[in-house]
């Protein structure tokens, strides 16, 4: 039987563990001895710089998650026409990547609660460098989305157990601190991604920019294994809800489908109805089961804390509003202002290095004044962003897209830091498996549901005898009636985010810090 939490108010209860427990949360000793067959047994020795190994070690796979990700949307238009594929497929090589790591987030969260999370890590490292090889070699559109899958699987066991890690090693009052340096890596992995992904696809092929993960995963192997031990006590004879994962990822998968697939099939067609009844069947028993005493996929005692419960949901919120802004814009720069990968890369690196420089900053002041301040700003921030942006035609100067890119930039570093450093510290202490994976599965469905979505709210603007030519075609260059309508469909797009990101503003408002959480704040400060 699954062991739900307990109810959380902002602050761990003591828990099994005693003084090894309480110090793994201090960051100031460790326990004797790793957990045996850890690899990592051995004499006490000082721990007070092991939160910075830990933080470091994170930081390589969000480094090279960012890269990843960010090098792979830069080259979508000249991967499209090197395997004579279309937007759709494209779409799909994205998707597909987010969609795996979604399905799987919560079975690897549970299992390295009950087996050990650096193991888990490590393994993921492996995994993702595999898939990031085989990507490479691959022949096809489809055959690179299978492949996008094997690197989701990889992405599962890093994300679901990275936050995790941070949250152990440091205590409660340097989080905040500790994420917006983790953020930082993010951002500059955006900032490097798009210049080196200009780079190699300016003097290589774009299969480099897949075979560029692969030192960097060995590395990230090798330095985990070394470096990396386990602090808290695996839960083990736990149980895994199969059924509920079964569920969740099947309706989610129709609703994907149904939502990319809609621009060819027809949104009325009978494949797009019944995938839309399978998402609303499949959804609703996921509810039921979850409601069901026994083991559960989404785990119940979680959402009882106010804070975590609402901070999950802005979180899930902002990345389906957010996500597919880039995806959006490179399309926009390559296609309708027709630049190279590189100039387009230039001209998209303000937004990383903005969030590269207010992160930390989002991270330190959730840790004086709590969550709800730094957070909510940066939400409507983006809010105002996506504005600027939906203003964007064939002919418009760069100085707009500049000022949207500025604004996003500043509320994306506002607010990712806070948020998860609300969640994280408002899980109970041996449940930090389960809910940084809980978050991660969260942001990661509103990240896949997004492209989705804008695709689908871009074709709807669009006249039906241009949607083929622009979605469905092999080509990136739009002529311009078609440069016309893209832009349209792209600024209906945008206005929907900016009005889904403001819900998620009020989200964070209502999640507040309880008098605990801003108790201890005031204490760190």
């Amino acid at each position: 039987m699954a062991i739900p939490g307990r109810a959380s108010t902002g602050s761990r209860p003591e828990t099994g563990g005693g003084e090894a427990r309480r110090a793994a949360v201090d960051g100031t000793s460790r326990p004797a001895r790793g957990p045996a067959g850890s690899g990592h047994d051995g004499p006490p020795r000082p721990r007070f710089a092991y939160k910075w190994v830990a933080l470091s070690v994170t930081t390589l796979g969000a480094a090279m998650a960012a890269i990843d990700s960010s090098i792979v949307v830069l080259g979508l238009p000249t991967i499209m026409t090197d395997l004579r594929s279309d937007l759709v497929t494209m779409v799909w090589v994205l998707m597909s990547y987010i969609l795996m790591s979604t399905i799987f987030l919560m079975l690897f969260g549970r299992l390295a609660d009950m087996f050990g999370r650096v193991r888990m890590y490590n393994l993921g490292f492996g995994v993702f460098t595999v898939g990031s090889l085989l990507c490479a070699l691959a022949g096809s559109g489809p055959q690179l989305v299978l492949f996008r899958l094997v690197q989701g699987v990889g992405g599962a066991m890093l994300m679901a157990n990275g936050m995790a890690i941070i949250t152990e090693a440091f205590p409660r009052g340097e989080r905040g601190r500790a994420m917006g340096i983790n953020s930082i890596t993010w951002a500059v992995g955006s900032i490097v991604g798009p210049v080196a992904g200009g780079l190699i696809l300016a003097v290589l092929s774009w299969r480099w920019i897949f075979l560029v993960n692969v030192p960097v995963g060995i590395l990230g192997t090798a330095w985990g294994y070394v470096a990396l031990h386990e602090i808290g006590q695996p839960r083990r004879g736990e149980r895994f809800d199969i059924r509920g994962m079964a569920l969740f990822s099947g309706g989610i998968s129709c609703l994907l489908v149904a939502l990319s697939q809609g621009i060819s099939w027809g949104w009325l067609s009978p494949g797009i109805l019944a995938l839309g009844a399978g998402f609303v069947v499949l959804e609703g028993l996921f509810v039921l089961s979850e409601r069901a005493p026994g083991a559960h996929f989404i785990e119940p005692a979680l959402f009882r804390s106010r804070i975590f419960a609402f901070s999950t949901a802005a979180a899930t919120l902002q990345s389906l509003s957010m996500f597919a802004v880039n995806f959006l814009l490179v399309f926009y720069l390559q296609g309708v202002k027709g630049v190279s990968p590189f100039q387009a890369a230039l001209m998209i690196l303000p937004l990383s290095l903005v969030q590269s420089v207010v992160g930390p900053i989002g991270g330190t002041l959730s840790d004086r004044v709590g969550a709800r301040v730094p957070a909510t700003a940066g939400l409507l921030l983006q809010a105002i962003a996506c504005v600027i942006l939906a203003q964007l035609a064939a002919d418009s100067p760069y100085p707009v897209l500049l000022g949207g890119l500025l604004v996003l930039g500043l509320g994306g570093g506002l607010f990712w830091s806070p948020n998860t450093s609300a969640v994280m510290s408002a899980a109970p202490l041996e449940r930090l498996g389960v809910a940084s994976a809980t978050l991660a599965t969260f942001r990661q469905t509103g990240m896949v549901t997004s492209f989705a979505l804008a695709l689908a709210v871009a074709a709807a603007a669009i006249p039906g005898r241009l949607v083929g030519e622009i979605f469905l075609g092999t080509s990136v260059q739009l002529g311009a009636p078609v440069m016309s309508a893209f832009t349209v469909g792209m600024a209906h797009a945008l206005v929907v985010s900016a009005l889904i990101v403001v819900v998620a503003s009020s989200m964070t408002f209502i999640a507040g810090d309880t008098a605990r959480t801003r108790q201890a704040h005031a204490q760190a400060a």
